[in-house]
This record gives C-alpha cells, structure tokens and sequence, in this order.
C-alpha cells in the first residue's frame, strides 16, 4: 500500500487479494484492543462483501495506516532487449502503458494487478519477440490497431475480441508486433497450479 498522499480512489473494483489485506488489517487491529470482537466480525462481513474501495473504506478509516488504494500513474514505460520481462501478482496499472521489447519475452498478468481505470492502453514496440497479457475473465480487447509484421495474434476464451468497452475492464492494444505472437488469455488452472 502506498503512503498517505495516495489518492482515493472510489469506484475501482475490489480483488480477493485487496479483500484479504483489508480483512488483516482488521484482524491486527482486533489483536491490539483498537476493536471489540463485536465490531471485528461485523466489519469483516462487510467487507468480503464489498466491491469497491469505497464500500471498504469505512470499515477502515478509524484505523491507523495508510489509505487502501495505491497512487495510479498516467503512463509508464517497459523496456527489455533480449531478455524477459514480467509482471505479476500485485502491481499497478497506469492508464497507458508502453511496452519496448527487442528479442524478448514481455508477460504481463493483470489479473492481481490494481487497475484504476475501466479502460487501459497497451502501447506495443516488440520486435522478436511474444507479448502475452493475461487478463481477468470477462475482458474485452481491442486489438484492431496492433500492425503485425511477420507476426500474429490469438485472443482465448474468457477474453472478448471488441472495439468496444463492456462491463468489466477493456484494453486497447496499440502499436506494433513484428516477428513475433500476441496473445491475450485468462489466467490458466490446472490442479494446484496457475500460470
């Protein structure tokens, strides 16, 4: 979590991992006396009810730390030459994010992510190389201004191929892919294991 510049931020939607945070959050603070038991297992309902932060935030407010949501950059920039680049479990999502990779590997996975926005931009500059974006189920994806140059692109089920924005998280891919596949896919399971 960031520190107590961090600005609010209201609507974004909840994970179970912000849920669990926010839940030992409470159990510390029931372990120090700061809550009754009473008022512990009352705020703890609501908030593996919630949705949002701002559902959660008043479950929290009287207690010492720091605010729940992270402070969200408008752009950041990923470099990698010939090597892999990856980001997974908790890492936060700029409105725009520009991808350079020359002979490597970039996997993004956002399912764990903090993601501010309803919609993000993916701006790619990858030459020999794969992009992979593992994306929550129910995403769209827009893909329609990727220039693929001796390249492809395979979009899997639980992720929609759409110009347009629905419900959940949409994300605009934009740029190139030459010499290389994009693939955009849920988050996979198999047993005990995820990738």
């Amino acid at each position: 979590m960031s520190g107590d510049s961090a600005p609010r931020l209201p609507q974004t939607r909840m994970s179970d991992a912000d849920r669990e945070r926010v839940a030992e959050r409470l159990r510390v603070a029931h372990g120090e006396g700061r809550l009754t038991l009473e008022e512990f297992e009352q705020r703890i309902s609501g908030v593996y009810a919630a949705r949002t932060f701002a559902e959660v935030e008043q479950y929290v407010a009287d207690l010492p730390g720091s605010p729940l949501a992270a402070a969200v950059p408008e752009r950041a920039e990923l470099r990698t030459t010939a090597a892999t680049l990856k980001r997974r479990g908790r890492w936060v999502v700029p409105r725009q994010l520009v991808v350079k990779a020359k002979a490597g590997t970039v996997k993004l996975d956002f399912t764990e992510a903090v993601i501010s926005h309803p919609v993000i931009y993916v701006d790619l500059d990858v030459y020999a190389g794969s992009t992979i974006l593992v994306l929550p189920a129910g995403t769209t994806v827009d893909i329609d201004n990727v220039e693929f140059v001796a390249g492809s692109s395979r979009v899997y089920r639980g992720v929609t191929a759409s110009s347009f924005a629905a419900d959940g998280l949409h994300v605009v891919i934009r740029g190139k892919q030459r010499a290389g596949t994009l693939v955009t896919r849920t988050r996979r399971r198999f047993l005990g294991w995820r990738w």
